[in-house]
């Protein structure tokens, strides 16, 4: 068990029934006879539902140990994503729903964490930066300014602004996070 006022991102907790991620926990301490509250963005690791909330801050919740396993992504079909532990060869299948956008990044063979609770797939946790080929944008233009941005479409078919100089072909890197342009790659002109 975890006092509200302990929580931080990472950590997973069961409420009500439900598993939790805990995403963000801002602690507030009280003033004279008015306790402390944590305000935190939890994510529903059952329906990949964000829920803010707030809790008083001596409530205490159960926390859960989290273990995370290298995994090699092989395929998805569907609403699954499934994924092969290397050592042992055992498959699990985590949901579209709770990786996200990101699942759209899966390639076949690249390696990731995923991360269990109570032996149950809840998250995948993907590198910070990929690097990723542009599929189709408008002719490249030299202009001087840097404000101006293009769309582009990337070969997993996921679409985002670049800038002018980016030609089709070019080998970009990609913000996991914010599924946001970098920079290009080093040494990957086409």
């Amino acid at each position: 068990m975890v006092a509200a006022s302990q929580l931080r991102p990472g950590m997973a907790i069961r409420y009500e029934g439900q598993l939790y991620r805990v995403l963000v926990a801002d602690y507030h301490p009280g003033q004279g006879k008015m306790g402390g509250v944590t305000h935190t963005r939890l994510k529903n690791l059952g329906t990949g539902g964000i829920w803010e909330h707030s809790f008083r801050a001596d409530l205490k919740l159960e926390d859960l140990p989290v273990e995370k396993l290298p995994m090699e992504f092989m395929y998805e079909d569907g609403e699954q994503c499934h994924f092969m532990n290397p050592e042992t060869y055992e498959q699990v299948a985590v949901s579209k729903a709770v990786i996200g956008e990101q699942a759209r990044l899966l390639q076949p063979e690249m390696r990731v964490a995923v991360e269990f609770i109570e032996g149950q797939p809840v998250n995948v946790i993907l590198p910070e930066v990929l690097e990723v080929r542009v599929a189709e944008t408008a002719p490249p233009s030299h202009q001087q300014t840097d404000s101006v941005w293009k769309p582009a479409r990337l070969e997993n078919g996921l679409e985002i602004m670049v800038p002018q100089f980016i030609k089709t072909g070019d080998v970009i890197r990609l913000d996991v996070a914010e599924l946001k342009y970098m920079d290009r790659a080093k040494g990957a002109r086409s």
